[in-house]
């Protein structure tokens, strides 16, 4: 099966517990989102991925095959962190260093979105602002011809301009070739129609994992009185509430029981970026 496959996977540093029995596969062929705040274990997983660190207890399987220390697996798949791994070597020069490193490097193409970017290719990468060391390693990646790509806070420095203008080339990448995209990011709202899965990440555990599609078809949104909101909510199954004086929102997963409304009621949907947020806030699942 062509598959990123985590099989009941933990890290443990000293008292602290990264990852706690992670369990859930990346499919081929799809853009995921990997949602999570700070410190939710996001770039803990990518790097057990990746073979960076290993993992305290479980398994990474690329495609059936271990990736523990298996060379051959992982010329399947890059990883674009945040950490700065490169040599201070000039953009050009990390090109052919590149290019001696992965034999599916596409140079020229590179070479091509360095224009694109107006990334200087006679530049030290010590030398470029935080948001080109950041194109330079989108740039890397979209050229490197992987079934997996994976990306850490791609768009981190970047202005909005630049932004739009990756998301719009990952999207002409992906069309091109099917390859799984991975992105791990706090931007929600920002990869929301790019993205087909959400995997939600909280304190190790997963939350859940399900298309965008299905996550908005399954949340919405009651707002109204308190006391008519906290009537209909009794036996739902409610994620969180905000409040403005004698107004309250609550926030449900679920089918909208429109035998329940009263007029005074107004539902609505519910965005990602909401649903992450209360998710994330109540530890709650589907």
């Amino acid at each position: 099966m062509r598959a990123i496959e985590i099989n009941q996977v933990s890290k443990k540093y000293k008292d602290t517990l990264a990852l706690d029995h992670v369990q859930f596969k990346f499919e081929h062929g799809k853009i995921y989102g990997l949602l999570g705040r700070n410190g939710a274990g996001k770039s803990t997983l990518l790097n057990i991925i990746s073979n960076r660190i290993f993992a305290s207890e479980g398994t990474i399987l690329i495609d059936g095959q271990d990736s523990k220390d298996n060379e051959l697996v992982h010329e399947l798949i890059f990883c674009m962190s945040e950490a700065d791994l490169y040599p201070n070597l000039k953009v050009r020069e990390l090109m052919n260093w590149t290019e001696q490193f992965y034999d599916c490097f596409d140079k020229q193409k590179a070479i091509v979105l360095c224009k694109h970017f107006g990334l200087d290719q006679n530049k030290k990468i010590n030398a470029l602002s935080t948001g080109y060391k950041s194109i330079f390693k989108l740039i890397v990646a979209l050229s490197l011809q992987v079934p997996y790509v994976i990306f850490d806070e791609p768009v981190l420095g970047l202005d909005a301009n630049h932004r739009e203008m990756f998301y719009k080339l990952l999207l002409e990448d992906f069309e091109k070739s099917q390859r799984t995209i991975i992105i791990a990011t706090h931007l929600i709202e920002e990869v929301a129609g790019v993205i087909e899965d959400v995997v939600i990440i909280d304190q190790g555990k997963i939350l859940l994992q399900d298309s965008v599609e299905n996550l908005m078809s399954k949340g919405y949104s009651i707002s109204g009185l308190q006391r008519d909101v906290d009537t209909y909510c009794q036996d739902k199954n409610v994620i969180g509430f905000d409040e403005l004086g004698n107004m309250k929102i609550a926030y449900v997963l679920g089918e909208l029981d429109e035998r329940q409304l009263k007029e005074r009621l107004h539902p609505s949907s519910i965005n990602l970026q909401k649903l992450f947020v209360k998710l994330t806030e109540s530890g709650g699942t589907f």
